[in-house]
């Protein structure tokens, strides 16, 4: 009789483990939703690079995917001034999920509106002369690629859509596949439940910004060899 239980009990094992297997082979839970093409959005939004379909009003449903990255290309503290434009120099929030890069370490900002002057002047990664990129160190592709690994998607996001156009027109460029980049729009704009605020007022009306929270992606240009 105890033989006949453990048989039982082996066959009853046995179909539990097929069971989980054919779930797993016809409800398979790790396949991702496929996306849509990039597809740029209408007039002046378009001409930011904006994505139309994945963009401030619904990158929530884009957000969490092992195939991609996030990537918020802002500064912690931009020289420019972006108030005069309705934004914040200060990086005052992220959707969760991003990870910020400045863009203006990256290469040197050309157009950006008349109102809001100068960026950052320093070191940059590359230099950009209005149609083609430099390299300024040996290591600069290498590490514009540790930072957006062209084997994944990538979600781009800036404040107000300008930086990150910059961003994929320059990936693009340089040999990065324009049907996995998405230029996802500005923060400023995102009304998500996603929102990780940073800029805080205290009670006597003074302003703080807590930037510890921000997943930010230094650049050590000292440690990088000058071509």
């Amino acid at each position: 009789m105890k033989k006949i239980f453990i048989s039982l009990g082996v066959g009853a094992g046995v179909l539990v483990i097929l069971a989980f297997l054919l779930g797993r082979f016809v409800f398979p839970n790790n396949v991702l939703p496929s996306l849509p093409a990039p597809e740029l959005a209408e007039c002046e939004r378009g001409q930011l690079v904006i994505d139309k379909n994945i963009n401030e009003k619904t990158i929530d449903n884009y957000l969490g995917r092992s195939d991609a990255i996030y990537r918020d290309l802002r500064m912690l503290k931009d020289p420019g001034d972006y108030e005069a434009i309705g934004g914040d120099s200060y990086l005052s929030g992220f959707v969760n999920g991003f990870e910020v890069v400045p863009f203006p370490y990256i290469v040197n900002v050309i157009g950006l509106p008349e109102a809001v002057g100068n960026t950052y002047t320093g070191k940059t990664l590359f230099s950009f002369d209005g149609e083609n990129y430099k390299a300024n160190y040996q290591e600069s592709m290498d590490v514009l690629e540790a930072l957006f690994p062209k084997d994944k998607v990538i979600f781009l996001m800036c404040g107000g859509g300008g930086y990150s156009g910059m961003m994929k027109n320059m990936l693009v460029a340089l040999g990065w596949d324009e049907s996995r980049i998405y230029d996802v729009g500005g923060y400023w704009f995102y009304e998500g439940n996603n929102n990780v605020k940073v800029k805080r007022t205290l009670e006597n009306g003074t302003t703080v910004y807590d930037f510890y929270k921000v997943p930010y992606h230094e650049i050590d240009f000292d440690g990088l060899t000058e071509k």
